[in-house]
């Protein structure tokens, strides 16, 4: 059964954030903290003021980003720069998930709501670099954010993606619920888990997850080509 749920995909979506590295990493403090920061500087506002701004926006958009461009017109580039200036010192490389990932038969790309160079300073971090075919940020998405299925279909759109063939890893629930929508495979990547219909798997533990996918896929594969 856990075979046949992969043995059709070609292609492979992580996000970034707390999937494809530990959220013992912390990093998302560091930009939650320039997040604040910035809200507080360009809106005039104290930090609790921002704080509750900011769960506002996250509540009603989907990210700050979105919120602050749609209820105040900001210009989106200054504050990716911003906020994503941050040390990723904390993060290890990891050759076995390079490697788990690298078998991974067909594409296999990064979409992340931060930016795209953010992103690849990530992967570089990690140890990922060569990995992956493609990386996009929300500004592929044309800023519109997960979970927002539109955001979906404008980033695989660009990458030709087929949703039926394809699955996707993802630390944060709402965001594969527009995934399962479309068709996709959906992994939930979290310590803990978060039973829901739209989520058809869950791991703590992604590179041990994509071992059994391999083992199971190209067995699968394997099976149906002595078939034929």
């Amino acid at each position: 059964m856990f075979a046949q749920r992969f043995s059709h995909v070609t292609t492979w979506v992580f996000d970034l954030d707390n999937t494809l590295y530990p959220p013992s990493a912390r990093l998302f403090d560091q930009i939650e903290a320039r997040m604040t920061a910035w809200v507080m500087d360009t809106l005039g506002v104290d930090r609790a003021e921002a704080d509750r701004l900011r769960l506002h926006y996250w509540r009603a958009y989907g990210t700050t980003l979105a919120g602050l461009m749609a209820e105040h017109d900001v210009d989106p580039a200054p504050y990716l720069t911003e906020v994503h200036d941050i040390s990723f010192a904390a993060l290890i490389p990891d050759p076995l998930l390079a490697a788990r990932i690298g078998d991974l038969p067909g594409r296999r790309i990064v979409y992340t709501n931060g930016s795209a160079p953010y992103a690849e300073r990530v992967i570089e971090a990690r140890g990922l670099s060569g990995v992956f075919d493609a990386v996009y940020g929300v500004e592929h998405a044309g800023f519109h954010p997960k979970p927002q299925r539109v955001a979906f279909e404008t980033v695989f759109s660009a990458d030709g993606l087929d949703p039926l063939a394809a699955a996707m890893f993802e630390d944060d629930p709402r965001n594969l619920a527009a995934p399962h929508e479309m068709g996709l495979q959906t992994v939930h990547v979290a310590p803990e888990a978060a039973p829901a219909a739209h989520i058809h798997h869950h791991t703590d533990d992604l590179s041990a997850f994509l071992a059994e996918v391999i083992a199971g896929t190209f067995a699968r594969r394997g099976e149906r080509s002595e078939a034929e």
